[in-house]
């Protein structure tokens, strides 16, 4: 695999404006390190997802549609127990409001077992989250392990803090961010609230500085509509998107940007340029509806970036 990654996925369900006024919803499915994956999937990578299945009517509609985007699922363990599941309220200006009904679910329960040094050793990238870290005791330290095997086996790994406080304290998201970093190539944080939260009101520059000195080779801090800050080499890059879309809905925003960015470094490229291709990836999701149904795909790219490795 080029790309895989260790994390959940929950049933979507999203709406046209609030809640309370809502009389249909749309169903899909997303999770920040399977959204990462299907972007890069869609961009053309080899990818494969570690998580667990609950054996509940939405399992053979999450695996069919993760197997449509080419996911290799040899790793995905069906269990007994559900699936998460998420509501998203689509706003004005691509703003969203999420409800969550997660705790104990399938996915929750990711445990070392779950992992096959083989399949990671055999993988270019491995990408995980701090949702990962925060939905259990057990899926945080089977992060950590996957990490340290990847690591020994001289892959790459790849993470994104994607701080949600109604999942973990600000002070457990420190420390599992902490222990992790060490063993990090490629650190994705987004500005501001997020980063300043975790790094206590550190600038970009100064994460950036904090972050190399652990040993991380290309840290990304991602700035929304702004662009995106690269630290990578000793150099330090301030990049902006360089085309107009009109904002339909910012969810998984950060996730398009992942996968992009991802894509570029399995092909190769600089984290510059592959930050290019996050961008572009990012940028063109946002015109569109859901996590997952509006992810851009290779030729969408090509148009704004020209050709893909």
């Amino acid at each position: 695999m080029d790309i895989i990654s260790l994390g959940e996925c929950m049933v979507e369900m999203f709406c046209e404006g609030r809640f309370l006024d809502a009389s249909t919803f749309t169903r899909s499915y997303g999770g920040d390190t399977l959204n990462t994956l299907v972007a890069a999937a869609r961009l053309g990578a080899s990818a494969g997802f570690i998580t667990r299945v609950g054996n509940d009517p939405f399992a053979d509609l999450l695996m069919n549609s993760w197997a449509s985007e080419g996911i290799d699922l040899s790793q995905v363990h069906r269990v007994p127990g559900f699936n998460g599941i998420y509501f998203i309220s689509l706003l004005e200006r691509g703003e969203t409001e999420f409800t969550y009904y997660r705790p104990g679910s399938a996915a929750s329960k990711l445990a070392k077992d779950d992992l096959s040094q083989r399949y990671i050793a055999g993988a270019n990238i491995i990408h995980t989250s701090g949702i990962t870290q925060a939905i259990s005791a057990t899926a945080s330290d089977t992060a950590l392990h996957a990490f340290r095997t990847a690591r020994a086996a001289g892959v790459v790994t790849s993470f994104d803090p994607n701080l949600r406080l109604k999942l973990t304290t600000l002070e457990k998201a420190r420390n599992d961010l902490m222990a992790i970093l060490p063993h990090t190539d490629v650190f994705l944080p987004s500005h501001s609230q997020e980063a300043e939260l975790l790094f206590q009101g550190m600038s970009p520059d100064g994460i950036i500085h904090f972050a190399s000195a652990m040993g991380v080779k290309h840290i990304v801090i991602k700035c929304g509509q702004d662009g995106c800050i690269v630290g990578s080499e000793g150099e330090v890059r301030r990049m902006r998107p360089w085309f107009d879309v009109d904002v339909v809905d910012t969810t998984g925003a950060g996730d398009a940007f992942n996968g992009g960015f991802l894509f570029g470094i399995s092909r190769g490229l600089s984290a510059f340029e592959a930050a290019r291709i996050g961008l572009a990836t990012a940028s063109l999701k946002v015109a569109g509806r859901g996590a997952i149904l509006s992810l851009p795909k290779r030729e969408d790219v090509i148009e704004v970036v020209g050709d893909l490795p």
